[in-house]
């Protein structure tokens, strides 16, 4: 059995939603998820060892992806990311979002890449598919390397 660590935030539900989903195909691979939800609230913590995080887009202002459009919900997990040393263990970013936001969809897990300079390893619209669970957990496992 292997424990894979994924951080993750959620506002309306869908992630937790896909998180849960997550959980079953680790279960099912006799697995588990080490996963914790950050907040703005959220005490933090040293991250000791290689995690993913996985971000929805929620963001306000403009109407493309230009610098006027501000991300308005994940800085809690950037923050917690910052802390310390803990971005010297996060290894890939999964992103949620809105396909009919067209080229905003996981415009946030893809600005978290470019600045962590990690890959994007999975996005999937909403709350996510069984399948696209099974196809991400393959790439945590991959990304995690255990």
């Amino acid at each position: 059995m292997s424990e894979y660590r994924v951080l993750y935030t959620s506002i309306e539900g869908n992630t937790e939603s896909f998180i849960n989903k997550l959980k079953a195909e680790a279960e099912a691979a006799g697995d588990q998820l080490s996963v914790l939800e950050i907040g703005e609230e959220n005490d933090f913590a040293h991250e000791k060892k290689p995690y993913v995080i996985l971000v929805p887009t929620y963001l306000n202002g403009g109407t493309g992806t230009g610098p006027e459009v501000i991300e308005i919900f994940t800085n809690g997990l950037g923050d917690y990311v910052d802390y310390g040393n803990n971005a010297r263990y996060l290894r890939g970013v999964i992103g949620s979002g809105n396909r009919n936001f067209n080229d905003q969809y996981i415009l946030t897990a893809k600005r978290y890449a470019k600045k962590y300079n990690v890959p994007v390893i999975g996005d999937y619209e909403l709350r996510g598919t069984q399948r696209e669970a099974e196809k991400i957990f393959a790439r945590i496992k991959e990304t995690l390397g255990e």
